[in-house]
């Protein structure tokens, strides 16, 4: 069976940057990542690009930034009075909040600096404006359920959402797209929204 709208497809991969540095790997995984296919599970240029295969089927992918994560946003570099966010204990570059943009979106931000006050936040994806290269191996192809395709997104053993933990990005982004309660993994790709009045929330 090939890959087509509306199966669901499991493939291993590798992703490198054009430095060849690898950004993301399925070896350091559970395993293979599923997806339905259609669904936008995936980012575009990738699921375009497996469409058509079929299980054994192996391929190398060339992904731009406007059919990956996109390019970098200014507006999306913000702050933060930081006197708006409930957070006991110290705020610190590197750590993780959920915040509103100035369309009302929910981003997750990385915090860049400290300061004055204020707490400078970037929304913008890590893979922002990055040219991705997969190698990909396509380990299985079946059709979709009923449910699979009414929600969206496989159903896998021990996730309610059907969420895989699958975030390239190091960031932010269930893949899912679904409001998650299986961050079984303490990653970070739980979908959320404020809590706050500042609109900020930390990842937990």
């Amino acid at each position: 069976m090939k890959i087509k709208e509306k199966s669901v497809a499991a493939f291993r991969y590798t992703l490198k940057d054009e430095s060849g540095k690898i950004l993301d790997s399925s070896n350091d995984r559970d395993g293979p990542l599923e997806y339905l296919h259609g669904a936008g599970n995936i980012i575009p240029g990738l699921e375009r690009e497996l469409l058509g295969m079929e299980v054994g089927e192996k391929k190398s992918v060339k992904v731009e930034p406007a059919d990956g994560y996109g390019f970098r946003r200014s507006e999306l570099v913000i702050s933060v009075p930081r006197t708006n966010i409930e957070f006991d204990g110290d705020i610190v570059p590197g750590m993780r909040f959920h915040a509103e943009d100035g369309d009302g979106g929910v981003h997750a931000f990385v915090v860049v600096d400290v300061a004055n006050g204020n707490v400078k936040m970037d929304g913008n994806h890590p893979l922002a404006g990055v040219t991705l290269f997969f190698d990909v191996e396509i380990t299985d192809v079946r059709e979709a359920t009923a449910r699979e395709i009414a929600e969206g997104h496989p159903h896998m053993e021990g996730c309610s959402c059907g969420c895989h933990h699958h975030h390239h990005d190091g960031g932010g982004e269930c893949k899912c797209g679904g409001k998650c309660d299986c961050d079984n993994d303490g990653g970070d790709d739980d979908c959320c929204g404020g809590g706050c009045n500042c609109g900020c929330e930390h990842d937990r």
